[in-house]
């Protein structure tokens, strides 16, 4: 009788089991088909391809909610309900200096540079929180900031404390967080900025249905424009790793842009693009400024946006055309050295041709799988004649190049394929000697700090590297 009495559940439990994961299989297979059905119709390079193919296959498990989450490049559906940034521009005058960046970028409906612009190097993390601080201090109608990271740390409580000072004053503060970036800021760390009567929003929230891409478009801006007058841009967030009152031996090395003239006009409408995605609310377009300035503040600047926004890639088209075309030195500050294999060739090319190469990186980052992912780029590099620089003191997050005597790049995007193809990013190319030398002098100090060349590496290195090397275009 007891065994009568337990012989049917257990029939029908065997059974359900045996449906569920007859089911679940079908359903992985069938999905893992679709997903790779999608996959070779997007126009991706080969590596990316092959390397989404082959963790799909392989781990399908990992690799089909991977996809779901990451997988998408510009995602058509969703990058397509922002508005893009850059429309038909003419009216570009001649200008010989930097004009191969100017070519690449024209035609990809870039705005031309403007003349009349002041730019300073903020090099340091006590300048880059005192210049911050100064803007919020002495703003009189708007501070407008985007960031990819506010740190839950003392940096940041200070800087919320002075922009909730500002909103209470009747001063517009609007603050946009990337939602990945700022996870760990929650509503209640924002509350005294709110409370204020000052505006914050998420870009992209990760909690949102459907998901499918989310995560893979970010915002990795750095933006703060006060008074449609004066910014600060560049690579650093607003947290302690990057900056701070008071000198701190561990913090990051970092590089910022203190701009004021009219290329302030193209950070403003960049911001107010994007607020009007996280938000919807439209803030019409920046009024006409006049910017009186001085012959030695006359520096030709041009904002250069980089992402779904934007058609095509123009941060990276012409970063790879001045490879091509530099004749004398192209020289890399980055945190991150992942690119695909267009730019490794050209940067191959270019060393091997007698261009001076040089690619500064830390000698080691936060992230072990991008120092993975690097080595074997790196090395290609070295052995065509280029120059690999470690900086050892501490973490490198600087983004930086420079071309010849032509042009000096400084921007929130890393050299690598995240940055160049997937992130929201910006970068301003200078293109006046004073601020390009000025920018080699900067990266110069650094070279004094580093450790030329590579280590030896075992088998099982080499191993390692070649292997994270295929499944670099999903980090």
């Amino acid at each position: 009788m007891w065994k009568a009495r337990f012989a049917i559940p257990d029939l029908l439990e065997s059974l359900y089991f045996w449906i569920s994961s007859e089911f679940l299989t079908i359903l992985g297979f069938v999905l893992a088909l679709v997903l790779l059905a999608h996959l070779l119709r997007q126009q991706r390079s080969p590596t990316s391809t092959l390397a989404w193919l082959l963790t799909i296959l392989l781990l399908p498990y990992v690799g089909v909610p991977l996809y779901l989450m990451f997988g998408g490049r510009k995602i058509r559906r969703l990058a397509s309900r922002k508005e893009r940034v850059y429309h038909s521009h003419s009216g570009l005058r001649r200008v010989d200096f930097g004009a191969v960046a100017l070519q690449a970028l024209r035609a990809n409906r870039v705005p031309p540079p403007t003349q009349g612009n002041r730019v300073a190097l903020v090099a340091g993390g006590e300048e880059a929180y005192a210049r911050l601080v100064r803007m919020i201090d002495e703003a009189e109608r708007t501070i407008h900031v985007t960031t990819y990271i506010l740190g839950r740390d003392p940096v940041g409580e200070s800087i919320l404390a002075r922009l909730a000072g500002r909103a209470s004053e009747g001063v517009a503060v609007r603050l946009l967080l990337d939602d990945v970036g700022s996870w760990r800021v929650g509503r209640r760390f924002l509350t005294p900025l709110t409370a204020a009567g000052a505006q914050v929003a998420f870009f992209m929230p990760m909690l949102h249905l459907p998901f499918r891409g989310r995560t893979n478009l970010r915002n990795h801006r750095k933006i703060v424009v006060a008074d449609e007058r004066h910014a600060l841009t560049g690579g650093a967030n607003l947290a302690s790793e990057y900056m701070g009152p008071t000198p701190d031996p561990r913090r990051w090395r970092d590089l910022s842009l203190i701009l004021s003239g009219p290329a302030v006009r193209d950070l403003e409408e960049l911001f107010r693009s994007d607020w009007k995605f996280a938000t919807g609310e439209d803030l019409g377009s920046p009024e006409p400024r006049a910017f009186p300035g001085t012959p030695a503040d006359d520096v030709l600047a041009q904002v250069v946006a980089s992402g779904p926004d934007v058609e095509g890639d123009p941060l990276y088209e012409a970063l790879v055309s001045v490879i091509f075309a530099a004749r004398r030195r192209f020289w890399v500050v980055t945190p991150y050295f992942v690119p695909d294999e267009l730019l490794t060739r050209a940067l191959d090319l270019a060393g091997r041709r007698g261009v001076d190469v040089r690619l500064v990186v830390p000698a080691r980052s936060n992230h072990l799988s991008a120092d993975l992912a690097r080595g074997s780029y790196l090395r290609q590099v070295h052995d065509a004649g280029g120059h690999v620089l470690l900086f050892e003191p501490v973490m490198l997050h600087a983004k930086a190049v420079v071309v010849d005597d032509d042009l000096a790049v400084i921007g929130s995007a890393n050299m690598d394929m995240r940055s160049l193809f997937l992130n929201y990013e910006v970068a301003v190319f200078l293109y006046s000697r004073a601020q390009v030398e000025a920018t080699a002098a900067w990266m110069r100090a650094l070279m004094d700090e580093c450790k030329l060349g590579l280590p030896a590496r075992s088998r099982t290195r080499e191993l390692a590297e070649n292997v994270v090397r295929l499944l670099a275009p999903l980090l």
